[in-house]
């Protein structure tokens, strides 16, 4: 063997013997190396979500009541039945209330009668009467006027006695006064008979009028509907019992929307305004909502105000008077430097801080200030930039400028490893020793 191939060898033994080494201190480094999962700090909106628990009302209800007191009839509806509005509901005896309205109603027919008469028939005929009276009066009048004219120039001519003259006198004056008379009468028809004659009936056939309107009010509140579509919630009475003024008959709610009324604290309160979007959660999955109703004052026993938020009941599997849980959109803020909540840590000092990986997976410690939280993204006000690498697993107990290794993310549901009874083809594994 020669000189030159033993120092070959043995540069070549050297070279692998420092490989080896270095593999090993870069499998050591790696050990030691504390494995982390990161994520992005991100640029783009947050929402400022106020959750809070609710009671839930129908959007409209009804307590049916009775305006007369009388016998229940019969009951149309059951509990639980859909109603429309104007649906008759339930009928009170009213024989009594019946009759009455016929009476008035023939009051007022008799009342209608004489009033046409009056204006259609007496009153015109006597109208009539005197202007025809008047008009023969007028001729009569003047054709005495025209016998006495010439009888008073046959007199002066000689041709007659004076006592013709004066008996013509006589029959023009008389013509005269009858003239007045008739002209007297039709004035007085025209001013004063015929106008109240006819006012003092037609008052007497608007108040026969107004009493039959009355009694068939009073009729109509012996069939009691529905002032609502809705649901039939309470039936509390029966066909026999007598039904009260005022008491409660039929309980409708309409609950093809809801209202959830939620109590806001006075410090969150401010920033909601009515229109804003909400969600309540129901038993298939979150329903969109909308604030219509914020109250002006602050109850001084809660120190809360309280917020109305309406939402459609597809289904009505809502129920009034339950209890669910509301989120309301009071802002959205654009712009925001967003990142995993997870990523926030307690600082020794009571403050915030994210440990952010490098480029060269070296963790460094960042003082953070917090802004609004939605579920699990938060707002970051100070302390990251767009682009930043933040620790969201592995960071608890991480110090600072320590080196790490990054890891994927672990998936939410992992394939059930094989049994060891089994081998990669899912056959039994079979015993070695046999």
């Amino acid at each position: 063997m020669s000189r030159e191939f033993q120092i070959a060898c043995l540069l070549a033994a050297a070279a692998f013997l420092s490989g080896c080494q270095k593999e090993k201190a870069k499998d050591a480094e790696h050990e030691t190396a504390t494995p982390v999962t990161v994520e992005k700090a991100v640029r783009g909106a947050i929402d400022r979500v106020i959750a809070t628990d609710a009671v839930l009302w129908p959007v409209d209800q009804a307590n049916v009541t009775a305006k007369i007191s009388a016998p229940v009839k019969r009951v149309l509806v059951n509990r639980g039945e859909h109603v429309k509005a104007g649906q008759l509901l339930i009928e009170l005896e009213s024989a009594d209330l019946a009759s009455a309205t016929t009476e008035a109603e023939h009051q007022y027919e008799q009342t209608q009668a004489a009033y046409q008469t009056l204006t259609g028939a007496t009153v015109f005929e006597d109208k009539t009467k005197a202007q025809a009276d008047l008009q023969t009066a007028q001729q009569t009048l003047e054709a005495a006027k025209r016998v006495y004219e010439n009888r008073v120039a046959l007199v002066k001519e000689g041709a007659l006695a004076q006592k013709i003259a004066d008996d013509a006198k006589v029959a023009m004056v008389a013509a005269q006064s009858a003239f007045d008379t008739a002209q007297r009468h039709l004035e007085a028809l025209n001013r004063v008979s015929q106008r109240e004659a006819i006012r003092g009936l037609e008052a007497q056939m608007k108040a026969a009028k107004a009493h039959h309107e009355s009694a068939a009010v009073q009729l109509s509140y012996a069939q009691i509907r529905s002032p609502i579509d809705g649901i039939v919630a309470d039936r509390p009475v029966y066909p026999g019992e007598m039904a009260a003024t005022g008491a409660p008959l039929i309980s409708i709610i309409n609950i093809s929307q809801v209202v959830a009324r939620a109590n806001i604290p006075a410090k969150d309160s401010g920033a909601i305004k009515m229109g804003c979007a909400a969600r309540i959660a129901g038993p298939d999955g979150d329903i969109p909502g909308t604030v219509t109703v914020v109250s002006p004052a602050v109850d001084p026993g809660t120190t809360t105000v309280e917020v109305w938020v309406r939402a459609a009941n597809p289904g009505l599997r809502l129920v009034a008077g339950g209890t669910v849980r509301v989120s309301i959109i009071a802002e959205t803020i654009r712009d925001a430097i967003v990142a995993p909540a997870s990523a926030l840590l307690n600082t020794d000092d009571g403050g915030q801080k994210v440990m952010v990986i490098t480029s060269d997976n070296v963790a460094h410690e960042r003082r953070i200030n917090a802004g609004i939280r939605q579920d699990a993204r938060v707002q970051i006000l100070s302390g990251l930039q767009e682009g930043d690498q933040v620790v969201v697993s592995g960071g608890l107990g991480l110090e600072d400028k320590a080196k790490v290794r990054l890891v994927e993310p672990k998936a939410e549901e992992e394939e059930e490893e094989p049994a060891a009874h089994e081998d990669k083809k899912g056959e039994p594994k079979k015993d070695d020793k046999k």
